[in-house]
C-alpha cells in the first residue's frame, strides 16, 4: 500500500487544491450563503460522492477516454455547463417578489445532494485532473495500482469534505445575517445566478488538452 511519505505529500496537496478557489468550492459558498449552511454541507457530501465517480474512472482507465475523445468530452462538458446555466436561471428567478414576501422555495437535502453530485460528475476536467495527479503518487511495487488510486481518492475526499464544510459554515454565517435583509438576499441570488452563469461559460469553453 502507500508509503507514509507518498501519503502525506498527497494529503497536503489536496488540502491546499481544496482551498484554490475553484467551481466546487465556490458552488458550495453560494449555496450556502443562500440555503444556510446545513444546505451548504449537503451540497459537499454530493460533490464527494460525484469524486468516487472520478475516481473510479481513473482506476479503471474510464478518464483517458475523455481525454483522448474529443467528442466525448465535449457532450459531458457542455451537459453540465446546460446545467449551471439552469441553476443560474433558478437564482435569477428567485430574486423576485417571492424573495421579498419571504415564499422563497427551500431546497430539500436530497435535492442539495443531487445537485452537488452532478455539478461534479457533468465536469470532465475533473477526472482528467484525477488521471493527471493521482498516479503520481502510486508505487507499481507497493501492490495493486488499482487500489492505491481508490485509496488516494478516499483521501482526496476526506480533505475536500473536511475543507468545504469548513467553507459551508463560514459562508452559511454570513448568509444567516444578510438575509435577514430580503433586499440583501435579492442581491445574493443575483450574485450566485452571475457565478453560475461565469462557471457554465468556462465549463463550455474548457479543453480536453
Amino acid at each position: 500500500m502507500l508509503s507514509i511519505e507518498s501519503l502525506m505529500a498527497f494529503t497536503f496537496a489536496s488540502v491546499l487544491l481544496a482551498i484554490v478557489p475553484g467551481p466546487d468550492n465556490i458552488f458550495v459558498l453560494t449555496q450556502s450563503a443562500i440555503y444556510g449552511r446545513r444546505s451548504g454541507i449537503w451540497v459537499t457530501l454530493g460533490l464527494c460522492t460525484g469524486l468516487v465517480v472520478h475516481t473510479t474512472a481513473v482506476a479503471l482507465g474510464v478518464a483517458a477516454i475523455f481525454q483522448a475523445s474529443e467528442v466525448a468530452f465535449s457532450v459531458l462538458k457542455y451537459l453540465g455547463a446546460a446545467y449551471l446555466l439552469y441553476l443560474a436561471w433558478q437564482a435569477f428567478r428567485a430574486s423576485s417578489a417571492a424573495i421579498e414576501s419571504n415564499q422563497a422555495p427551500k431546497l430539500s437535502a436530497i435535492a442539495l445532494y443531487r445537485r452537488g453530485i452532478i455539478m461534479n460528475v457533468t465536469n470532465p476536467k475533473v477526472s482528467i485532473f484525477f488521471l493527471a495527479f493521482l498516479p503520481q503518487f502510486a508505487d507499481p511495487e507497493r501492490g495493486s495500482v488499482v487500489l492505491q488510486l481508490f485509496a488516494l481518492g478516499g483521501v482526496f475526499m476526506m480533505c475536500a469534505l473536511i475543507m468545504f464544510s469548513g467553507f459551508a459554515i463560514l459562508a452559511g454565517s454570513l448568509g444567516k445575517w444578510l438575509t435577514q435583509s430580503p433586499k440583501a438576499q435579492v442581491y445574493m441570488n443575483r450574485m450566485a445566478g452571475t457565478v453560475f452563469t461565469l462557471l457554465a461559460l468556462k465549463l463550455a469553453s474548457a479543453s480536453s488538452q
